[in-house]
């Protein structure tokens, strides 16, 4: 075991905020890198065999001590995402706050982070990947961001009617109540970020939208956010369609995963099509997280792979 890197604190308050409660940043740390951490007194200290642990141990700390100086309250989510990305400063460039939300959004991969930034810079955005990689749940978090922090007027959500292998049959109610199952992934992720009286009061008002994909079609969409989920069960007319409702001042964000089309002939899907011929156009991001950017349970990166292999 090597002498370890020891750095001393003169703020109680820094060193605090990067400590966490009862340590709780510190361990976090410890369980990503490797190695052990102990905090005594004004000091941290960190030992561990392995230099590429040591020099993000290094990385990491220099990020936390800015964070902290800069008025940041480092969360768990925060400490994972920094370690996950072996200290870049991506974790802070890409931080999504959400005006009256619960807590700050953080990527936890180099993908994420990309993906973050293309909708900040595009005003339409594709973003392919599979299941629990956050393409849906990132593209929620930074609608609610310019939609609550008054950049946008109004949030669009739609997406195509199409049955996962089930016939669900006739639905009862109103348009809101018949797409509802269909969009409720989407009101999960809302509701995970923020409280729901704020989404109760934005529906009220009538600045969040649901729409089936075929009512989209005459409609032109201006100073808006436009979320397209599920993309990959599109055709490529209703792709078309979609694509060319946004107006001025409108992003639009399309996420899928080209491995769950539920077609019945996977080369009409629209998702596809447009992979195939726009990647060229300037103005256009397309974003791609794998199963390597997995983060909604780790147990599901696994199932995913095993899938994977077996279809080869």
């Amino acid at each position: 075991m090597n002498e370890g890197i020891t750095i001393a604190f003169d703020n109680k308050e820094l060193l605090s905020g990067i400590c966490g409660a009862n340590d709780g940043n510190l361990r976090i740390i410890e369980c990503t890198l490797g190695g052990f951490i102990t905090a005594r007194g004004n000091e941290i200290h960190y030992e561990s065999q392995d230099e590429d642990a040591s020099k993000r141990f290094r990385l990491m700390m220099d990020n936390l001590i800015t964070a902290v100086n800069e008025g940041e309250h480092p969360s768990p989510a925060y400490i994972r995402s920094l370690a996950e990305e072996k200290g870049s400063d991506f974790t802070r460039n890409s931080m999504i706050q959400i005006p009256h939300g619960f807590n700050r959004v953080y990527p936890r991969t180099n993908n994420q982070s990309l993906y973050i930034q293309g909708m900040r810079e595009n005003e339409i955005c594709f973003c392919i990947g599979p299941a629990g990689t956050g393409k849906t749940y990132l593209a929620i978090a930074h609608a609610l961001q310019m939609l609550l922090s008054k950049k946008m007027r109004k949030l669009v959500l739609t997406r195509p009617v199409v049955e996962a292998g089930e016939n669900l049959g006739f639905l009862p109610g109103d348009l809101a109540q018949k797409i509802d199952p269909y969009l409720k992934p989407l009101y999960d992720a809302m509701e995970s970020l923020v409280p729901y009286d704020v989404i109760n009061r934005m529906e009220e008002t009538r600045a969040i939208e649901i729409a089936p994909l075929a009512y989209m079609r005459g409609r032109s969409l201006n100073d808006c956010m436009v979320i397209l989920d599920e993309a990959q069960n599109t055709t490529k007319e209703q792709m078309k369609m979609f694509l060319t409702r946004v107006g001025t001042g409108t992003r639009a964000i399309i996420t899928g995963d080209t491995t769950q089309i539920d077609l019945p002939r996977k080369s009409d899907s629209g998702l596809l099509n447009a992979l195939d011929i726009l990647r060229e156009i300037e103005g256009l991001n397309f974003s791609f997280l794998h199963t390597c950017d997995v983060a909604r349970n780790p147990l599901i990166k696994k199932i995913i792979q095993a899938y994977n292999e077996n279809e080869k």
